[in-house]
């Protein structure tokens, strides 16, 4: 079907709604303002995360050297500890050289009967006349028992008394037990030093 225009008028035209204006800007700004605030946050996580774990390396470094350096003293402790045992023994041996009488005698008998008692050693030896006061450490306190036994056996000690008895302080992570004993030195007699072999049993031929 044909329409004719018969009154030479243009039929309207359809207005396209037109966006406000502004509106299109705001949306770009906003856009923008979003992914600008998911970088910010990205970064200080990222800033976050990177100083959170140079903190935990740093703390283990710090627990490996603390573990190290524990290590380290104990030897060092020991080291001390030892050196000071010898230089004990070291004045010992000092003090009955200057005392020379009966003074060799006293020394091999000492050095038997700590030879024959296991984890004991001796610390100070002071000789006033016969009479004698020991100290030593001794890894147990039977070891200590074990000294005195062997004192009298040997026939060179009198009168043997324990004096103290302790264990020491100084060293909570090993056992270490100080003592001090006095005792009274005799050289045998010549019927003393018959019967000692006498006692073992007949000399072999």
């Amino acid at each position: 079907m044909i329409r004719i225009n018969l009154l030479g008028q243009r039929p309207p035209k359809i207005q396209r709604q037109a966006m406000p204006a502004g509106v299109g800007g705001t949306l770009v700004l906003l856009l923008a303002s979003v992914a600008l605030a998911g970088v910010v946050l990205w970064y200080f996580w990222h800033d976050y995360q990177t100083k959170y774990e140079a903190e935990v390396q740093k703390e283990n470094n710090l627990r490996r050297e603390k573990t190290e350096l524990d290590q380290v003293r104990q030897q060092v402790v020991a080291f001390e500890n030892e050196r000071a045992i010898v230089q004990r023994q070291i004045d010992v041996i000092k003090a009955l050289d200057r005392n020379r009488t009966g003074g060799q005698e006293l020394l091999d008998s000492l050095s038997g009967t700590v030879i024959r008692t296991d984890g004991l050693w001796l610390t100070g030896l002071t000789r006033k006349a016969n009479q004698l006061t020991i100290e030593g450490s001794a890894g147990s306190i039977r070891s200590v028992a074990n000294f005195i036994t062997q004192l009298k056996r040997s026939g060179y000690f009198e009168r043997v008394e324990i004096k103290e008895a302790r264990q020491d302080e100084r060293s909570p992570a090993i056992a270490v037990f100080l003592f001090s004993l006095t005792a009274d030195f005799a050289l045998p007699t010549a019927a003393g030093q018959a019967a000692a072999p006498a006692a073992g049993g007949a000399p072999r031929s």
